[in-house]
């Protein structure tokens, strides 16, 4: 006969099979976009700086360097640009449900300056003059600009104003596809994902100056008198030594002699050197001991803010419509691509890993593409130098010449005289 089995074995992995059945069927894939064949039919390429001459363009590809040719995204293609282009969505509204928003940037360009966001936008929206002055409900994603700014940008718009994130959070700058990833939930708290990995979290109470903050210090409070903040204290157990303070510094030198040449009638009575007194020990200082009554440092206190009023629906966003991206940039080169707007957090990662299966596929393309360009700019520096040493050699030729040239005149001209 065979072994019975314990614990329901089989009863139990169909039990996890039909909890992750069930949490699918109640979460929701609001917009997914991965830029397949058809894609222009779903976004809106905006006219916001044309007639300016500074609307850039997007072109549809993976970039110069992917781990799939095939998996492509949009790319900005213009330098020095505006780009602006959106999406029209099914509308949903984040209240009492988790927030997930999540798209892939591969910066291949050396950027020099601008941005790689994404915004959400409610209301209304002509699409075809959307751009930099389009009300937005969400921006999130990296902007850079030189070597000091490599910011990631949440900004949150509440009551009509926008917020930005008080930390200073930092993106990432090489150039591979990294997945960015914002989660806000219904108890206002929020985590920042970067690669599927939690970079940061906290809460819409305290890292945006939306409301007021819940407490305060207590400015009208003072120390207590009687607060002893002082952690080490003299031992009154360790009394000074009776005739302490009359030991010299210095004594004279009892093995020091007079000279016999010592002539006290010239230099006087003579007395002896003085040498360190090996019996003072210095300053009276009393031995310190803890002290028993020691409070800790006094520190103002917090109290509720009188001024705070709170608003459970803080982390409520206006009805989303729309997703947009809407960037300046002075070097062109960024694919966006893999947008997603959902609850689920988990079918968000699971995006990234699909997606990163082939990440170390990318990183060598990228290091090859890498090599090849400095090949590339290493024969240019070459080519330019010969060209260099060739001028030179030219200018030489003709200086030499002209000397020749002048020197046979001037002989001519005194041979005529």
């Amino acid at each position: 006969m065979g072994k019975k089995q314990r614990g329901g074995g089989v009863p139990f992995l169909l039990l996890l099979v039909l909890l992750y059945n069930f949490n699918l069927c109640f979460s929701e894939i609001i917009f997914e976009e991965k830029f397949d064949d058809g894609w222009q039919s779903r976004w809106v390429r905006s006219d916001w700086k044309r007639s300016e001459g500074k609307a850039g363009t997007f072109k549809h590809t993976a970039g110069s360097w992917a781990a799939d040719p095939d998996d492509k995204g949009i790319q900005t293609a213009t330098d020095a640009r505006h780009f602006a282009i959106s999406a029209k969505i099914p509308e949903f509204s984040n209240k009492d449900r988790t927030l997930v928003l999540q798209y892939s940037i591969k910066f291949e360009q050396d950027i020099e300056c601008g941005g790689g966001y994404i915004k959400l936008m409610s209301g209304y929206v002509n699409q075809k003059k959307f751009g930099g002055d389009t009300p937005y409900s969400l921006m999130f994603g990296p902007d850079l600009c030189a070597k000091e700014t490599k910011k990631l940008h949440v900004i949150v718009s509440y009551q009509g104003q926008n917020y930005p994130i008080k930390k200073d959070l930092q993106c990432e700058t090489d150039k591979l596809t990294h997945f960015y990833t914002f989660v806000l939930r219904p108890d206002a708290t929020y985590s920042i994902l970067i690669d599927g990995r939690e970079r940061d979290s906290g809460s819409m109470y305290t890292d945006w100056d939306i409301l007021p903050p819940r407490k305060i210090k207590d400015v009208t409070a003072k120390k207590p008198v009687d607060w002893e903040d002082r952690e080490y204290i003299d031992d009154p157990d360790h009394v000074k030594p009776e005739g302490y303070d009359s030991l010299p510094r210095q004594i004279p030198d009892p093995r020091a002699k007079k000279p016999d040449t010592w002539d006290e009638d010239v230099k006087g009575v003579w007395t002896p050197p003085k040498i360190p007194n090996p019996a003072y020990k210095g300053p009276w200082k009393s031995k310190k001991i803890k002290n028993p009554n020691y409070k800790g440092k006094w520190r103002t206190p917090w109290i509720d803010n009188p001024e705070f009023e709170d608003d459970p629906d803080l982390y409520v966003l206006k009805p989303i419509k729309y997703v947009g991206i809407d960037v300046w940039q002075v070097k062109a080169g960024s694919v966006f691509d893999n947008i997603l707007i959902c609850d689920d957090l988990e079918y968000a990662k699971s995006v990234v890993q699909e997606v990163f299966t082939h990440r170390e596929v990318e990183k060598e393309v990228l290091d090859e593409a890498m090599r090849k360009k400095k090949e590339q700019e290493e024969e240019e520096h070459r080519r330019a130098r010969e060209e260099g040493e060739r001028r030179k050699r030219e200018r030489g030729d003709d200086r030499r010449r002209r000397d020749r040239y002048r020197k046979r005149y001037y002989d001519d001209y005194h041979d005529e005289l």
